[in-house]
């Protein structure tokens, strides 16, 4: 099996790696069948963007601290767990964001898309679902909408709903919601294009992220779940991301 290793940049990370490449040797990522992931949630979620358009499927061990999105650290047997391994399948949101000064910027998101306000000012945001005004007026902290495989990172933070993986939903959740005070959100189907507006720009100017990518000063993003973008991650069978996602739920 022809592997691929890419590591976070820490020194348990970067241990790993060196060990696995000495045990199993490696291959340019471009001819690899499979790429292995070593650190944490947020290096695998930067080794998935890096995976896009490759059609390569992505195999993360944990090096980092939580590691939601990985499976356990073991250099043993390596090929056949991979071999063993279940694909689960995620789709990102693409994100359309436009700035005050015109300029439209593009973005894909894993986990989710979200929208801060970026001065002492409450932003206050219009919010369009499918073309109909779901919400005039939305005063808040902020706004996002999650994936299924990211509504257990920021949006259960923002109290959002956590959603099984499968469920074809997206979660449209407030951050800090001052009016409606006790809106707590939606569940949106994940054909869903939604568009959100901010109200008065120049006095509550608010900036857009798709995960990592920061767009500022914007007064217009719309989401959406890009279907044409297949994102592969494998699972050991005992402890797979379906399953986690199901144990959260239930965590204490």
């Amino acid at each position: 099996m022809k592997l691929a290793f890419v590591s976070a940049s820490t020194e348990d990370a970067a241990e790993a790696r060196q060990a696995l490449v000495a045990r199993y040797g490696e291959v340019p990522a471009s001819q690899a069948e499979v790429v292995v992931a070593l650190g944490g949630d947020g290096h695998m979620l930067e080794t998935l963007r890096s995976a896009i358009g490759s059609g390569r499927p992505i195999y993360g061990m944990n090096r980092g601290t939580v590691g939601f999105l990985m499976n356990d650290y073991r250099a043993e047997d390596l090929p056949q767990r991979i071999r063993d391994a279940q694909p689960v399948t995620l789709y990102p949101l693409r994100m359309r964001a436009t700035c005050r000064d015109g300029a439209v910027t593009e973005g894909l998101a894993i986990n989710e898309v979200s929208l801060f306000r970026a001065s002492a000012q409450a932003a206050k945001i219009r919010i369009t679902v499918d073309g109909v005004v779901r919400m005039e007026e939305l005063v808040c902290d902020g706004v996002l909408v999650a994936t299924p495989a990211g509504s257990t990172a920021y949006n259960l933070s923002a109290h959002g709903p956590i959603i099984p993986l499968g469920a074809d939903i997206l979660a449209l959740t407030p951050i800090s919601a001052f009016r409606p005070r006790r809106w707590r959100g939606a569940l949106l189907p994940h054909s869903a294009r939604i568009m959100f507006e901010t109200i008065r720009p120049e006095k509550r100017p608010i900036n857009a992220v798709a995960d990592v990518m920061e767009v500022r000063d914007v007064v217009a993003v719309e989401v959406w779940e890009d279907r044409s973008v297949r994102l592969t991650v494998l699972y050991d069978p005992e402890h797979n991301l379906e399953e986690r996602v199901l144990m959260e739920q239930f965590a204490p």
